[in-house]
């Protein structure tokens, strides 16, 4: 398959985004993009950034998972301490980008958001000057970069980390039938807004936020601890990305696969929520992650919960230790 590598235009929205201290606190930069409305109204995206103490031409721009937002510092200034700035979007509808006239999390194709990852890396590429940039998605993330890494083909793109992508759909066997798929597109088509009826423990969330039993600080109205509500014509769009990779995928530059070594769904806030994946299903991970591209690299982290890069300190530094083996190995 020959390459194609996508050209971003410039435009006005390049020069009138706004751009504050954020919430992380200085040095971190938060950047509001504007992008088309929707039949809800007024979309941003916000592109958060801080860049390492000295000039490099090396960056790193990473999407979150669901129900979720950039909140991960630790991430963020271990690629800052090995010569990359560092760059994160909240998506539509997500974080620092919901607007109250908004139903959080909501789209109906995921190439929606490629206008803003577009945006994104034009900001980090033309803009500021970066010529190797590695592109990293946790979870759904991890399958929209995956989606638009293999379209966009940027002549800039080094390498792709993807933390815990969703590949497949988790749960149990007959969810994922042709039967199964073909009542989840004809509702999400008709009942878009239409609540796919899920149980949420918590428990995951629980296990991350320090006012429970985790560490890390993070803003329950962004990350709430029970979710955001799972809509049909969202979940359509959720299979119909994970049918291309099913497919295959030609990603182009190295890609790195991490997840946790097990996957046990537990709803008790005991050892394995700490030490598991209790997200998604590993096993599933591994099996579609050879259909990225041709140069994949796949790493079971004993110990690793959903998002690796929030595991215990254990497991996080093995993690940070693979990253930078295949950033030796394959992208420097």
């Amino acid at each position: 398959m020959g390459t194609l590598v996508h050209t971003f235009p410039m435009t006005d929205e390049t020069v009138t985004s706004e751009v504050v201290t954020d919430v992380l606190g200085h040095p971190w930069r938060a950047e509001t993009i504007p992008l088309p409305p929707d039949d809800e109204g007024e979309v941003v995206a916000t592109l958060v950034s801080r860049t390492a103490d000295q000039p490099t031409e090396h960056a790193v721009l990473h999407v979150h998972g669901f129900a979720d937002y950039f909140f991960q510092a630790e991430y963020g200034e271990w690629w800052l301490a090995h010569d990359h700035d560092m760059y994160a979007m909240d998506l539509r509808k997500y974080g620092r980008s919901i607007r109250p006239h908004q139903t959080p999390t909501y789209v109906a194709d995921l190439e929606e958001y490629f206008a803003e990852l577009d945006h994104a890396w034009q900001r980090v590429t033309e803009r500021d000057g970066h010529t190797r940039v590695v592109l990293s998605g946790h979870s759904t993330g991890g399958l929209v970069v995956a989606l638009w890494a293999d379209i966009r083909k940027p002549k800039e793109l080094a390498g792709v980390v993807l933390n815990s992508p969703w590949l497949d759909l988790q749960g149990k066997a007959w969810m994922r039938t042709l039967p199964a798929d073909l009542a989840i597109d004809r509702i999400g088509r008709l009942k878009p807004m239409r609540i796919f009826p899920r149980e949420v423990s918590g428990v995951y969330a629980q296990s991350l936020h320090r006012e429970h039993a985790g560490e890390w600080d993070f803003d329950l109205t962004w990350k709430p601890l029970e979710s955001f509500p799972v809509r049909f014509g969202w979940l359509r769009a959720i299979r119909a990305g994970h049918a291309r990779v099913h497919r295959g995928l030609d990603i182009s530059c190295p890609v790195l696969v991490l997840s946790s070594d097990r996957s046990v769904f537990t709803t008790a806030l005991d050892e394995d929520a700490h030490t598991t994946d209790i997200v998604l299903d590993v096993k599933q991970i591994r099996r579609w992650a050879s259909s990225l591209g041709s140069n994949v690299t796949s790493v079971a982290v004993p110990g690793a919960v959903h998002d690796v890069v929030l595991s215990r300190p254990e497991a996080r530094e093995r993690a940070y230790s693979e990253i930078q083996r295949w950033l030796a190995t394959y992208v420097l």
